[in-house]
């Protein structure tokens, strides 16, 4: 079920403002804004980035932190039995990895907000039913306060139980572009194609940026 992230919006609105007000040598060195707060630690500016994580994909193998490094991902968040809007954003992801199929530096993480339900199995089955390749594209699963804890202070957007809900769980339509440092450098509605279709044109341009 969709629920608007006010957090992410608000660090994604301030992110741009900074970005446009940097000096034009630090506008030429990233194409794309760096979303999340930033600090400086001596001369250097540490940005918010994705920490470490391992969770088990649909295959039963471990995906961490190490198996995107290095490469450019795209991260979300879903349920198997969703009939909101999780079709749909599956659906969208599915034209995102026609897009990079061959591409092995490109992968794609989606993680289920119900791991007492999505096991392997389920997952797997799953990822058949949307032609999901494997290596590429990643159902994961795991415990459930890691994945929320994930979602909320890596991601910067909402996972959560909630038995108001209509289906009991809420979890943001955003699909989270993510950089080969860990750094989320795009926000996009994965249940608008038109969104879907900038997502794709920026992941072309990200990779593109020294």
């Amino acid at each position: 079920m969709r629920t608007r992230s006010n957090k992410i919006t608000s660090v994604f609105l301030a992110s741009l403002f900074l970005f446009a007000c940097q000096p034009a040598v630090e506008e030429k060195k990233f194409l794309l804004p760096i979303i999340g707060e930033k600090h400086l630690s001596n001369t250097d500016t540490i940005y918010h980035s994705v920490g470490n994580f391992t969770l088990t994909n649909q295959f039963g193998e471990a995906v961490s932190e190490q198996t995107v490094k290095n490469k450019i991902y795209v991260a979300d968040f879903f349920f198997a039995t969703c009939q909101s809007i999780c079709p749909q954003m599956s659906k969208n992801m599915v034209a995102v990895q026609k897009a990079f199929e061959k591409d092995e530096d490109f992968l794609i993480l989606s993680h289920t907000v119900n791991p007492l339900h999505d096991t392997v199995d389920v997952l797997n089955k799953y990822g058949i039913s949307y032609n999901a390749k494997k290596g590429k594209w990643h159902f994961l699963t795991g415990a459930k306060k890691d994945i929320y804890q994930l979602a909320q202070n890596d991601y910067l957007v909402n996972a959560l139980e909630d038995d108001g809900s209509e289906e009991g769980f809420l979890h943001s339509e955003f699909f989270l572009l993510i950089d080969k440092q860990s750094r989320i450098r795009g926000v996009y509605d994965g249940t608008d194609k038109v969104q879907v279709n900038k997502l794709i044109a920026d992941i072309k341009l990200l990779k593109t940026e020294k």
